[in-house]
């Protein structure tokens, strides 16, 4: 698979690398300082600077709300995947104010726009008196106390104490299987019951 990002420039800089990549092709480049482009990143890997010829853009690494696959085919007729691309490099005018956080909220197409907020659940909102009751009430189902939905808790038999636990079952001895041939099978035997011998 190969490594891959989605370059999202202002349309006047599309039209510049258009016009650019469309002399290189031609292989007339007037010049070939005109025809640099540059893509450089500060030490905290988000936030750089896009180079055009002699005309700078500031640029963020956001990463998209959804993971999008890439495709590439050779004859029209079958597709390969090559990628999964969950990032975005944003070229924006000095004008233009730099997107806040890391992750931008529109997808790349219009039905995706807000994706963040429409299309994935919200994280609830939890008091930490509502955690503490549920962690109550399980406690006490585990040890055998049903709980009703008022909040009081119902003992398992009439006049029981609801806050003492129903007592635990002793375990029963394991049986032993007679053998295949009919003979009393042998104890299973340890490490230890082999050292004695």
């Amino acid at each position: 698979m190969e490594e891959q990002l989605i370059l999202r420039v202002p349309p006047s800089v599309a039209e510049q690398i258009e016009r650019l990549m469309n002399e290189s092709a031609a292989g007339s480049s007037s010049n070939p300082e005109d025809a640099s482009l540059d893509l450089s990143f500060s030490e905290d890997g988000r936030s750089g600077t896009f180079m055009i010829g002699n005309q700078s853009f500031p640029a963020s690494l956001l990463d998209l709300p959804a993971v999008v696959e890439s495709y590439k085919t050779y004859d029209d007729s079958f597709l390969v995947k090559t990628a999964d691309i969950g990032q975005m490099v944003m070229v924006r005018q000095e004008d233009d104010p730099a997107p806040e956080g890391v992750e931008y909220k529109h997808g790349l197409t219009p039905p995706m726009r807000d994706a963040r907020r429409r299309r994935y659940r919200r994280e609830p909102d939890l008091s930490a008196d509502l955690v503490n009751r549920v962690e109550n009430d399980l406690i006490s189902i585990m040890q055998g106390v049903s709980v009703n939905q008022n909040t009081s808790v119902v003992g398992a038999g009439e006049g029981s104490d609801p806050k003492k636990a129903a007592p635990a079952r002793a375990p029963e001895p394991e049986a032993q299987e007679p053998a295949a041939n009919g003979e009393e099978a042998e104890p299973d035997r340890t490490d230890s019951d082999e050292s004695d011998n």
